[in-house]
């Protein structure tokens, strides 16, 4: 910042604390608005005066700022999926990362509906990558909103929900369900033939599928499903992958009712 004499620093104070704009004062004076702007901040500082931070710095969790829980409980099992917070020293600001398939372009657009909910004074960005699209947004509290960020891959390490987190959930445990099958989830359709009456008949049932490495992810999952009734099995596999079905056809109809095929 370039060094201005303290009387012109002064001067601009005294206009300042008369009400007049940093561009008018930075107009007047011929000095930098950002430098007016710097200087105002200061001199409240030195005052006593509160600062009124800009909407898009508070944290729901840090400053009591409004959060829609609904979205969040939807971003809270896109994120235990597929997001990725990442910290580099090179950016000041964290960011959150969702990386959604190309093949189902209407969950991008729901995804970028809920980041949008959720942080609404912060900008969202789509990257295009082969195949799929990174839904980006930056905000410093990102950490606080997503505790269960830390080094190493999820499956490494405990992922647990804090209390205000588990309370969203329990209000909304759909959303928390359709934002985990959106992630890392799917819904088939399973076919039979049988024979009725002579003839050869295809009989065509939905069933529903989530799967993650992480046995702290999964009970998540399952804990919400029997919250709202849905009765599910693990499927037998020999991957390292665990893989929680939802077959009944009672618990498969209240899937479709709130969770439905991709699309």
């Amino acid at each position: 910042m370039e060094r201005h004499h303290p009387s012109v620093r002064e001067e601009a104070l005294a206009l300042l604390r008369r009400g007049m704009t940093d561009r008018a004062v930075a107009e007047r004076l011929n000095v930098p608005r950002g430098t007016v702007g710097w200087w105002r901040h200061e001199d409240r500082g030195k005052r006593g005066e509160r600062v009124a931070s800009r909407p898009s710095l508070l944290c729901p969790v840090c400053d009591n700022q409004p959060l829609d829980r609904v979205s969040y409980a939807y971003l809270l099992g896109l994120y235990l999926g597929d997001g990725y917070i990442g910290v580099y020293a090179k950016h000041k600001v964290p960011s959150l990362l969702l990386t959604m398939d190309n093949a189902w372009p209407g969950l991008q657009d729901v995804a970028e509906a809920a980041l949008r909910a959720v942080f609404p004074h912060n900008a969202t960005c789509r990257l295009r990558r082969k195949g799929c699209q990174n839904l980006k947004v930056y905000f410093k509290h990102l950490t606080c909103l997503f505790p269960q960020h830390g080094l190493g891959k999820k499956h490494e390490r405990a992922i647990a929900l804090v209390g205000w987190q588990q309370e969203i959930v329990n209000q909304h445990p759909w959303a928390f369900i359709r934002g985990l099958i959106h992630s890392d989830g799917c819904r088939i359709t399973n076919w039979t033939e049988k024979t009725v009456s002579g003839v050869r008949k295809r009989y065509e049932y939905p069933r529903y599928f989530f799967s993650n490495v992480s046995a702290d992810i999964l009970r998540l999952h399952t804990d919400a499903l029997d919250a709202v009734g849905v009765e599910w099995r693990p499927a037998n596999q020999r991957r390292a992958v665990e893989n929680v079905s939802v077959a009944k056809r009672a618990s498969v109809a209240l899937m479709e009712a709130h969770i439905g095929p991709k699309y």
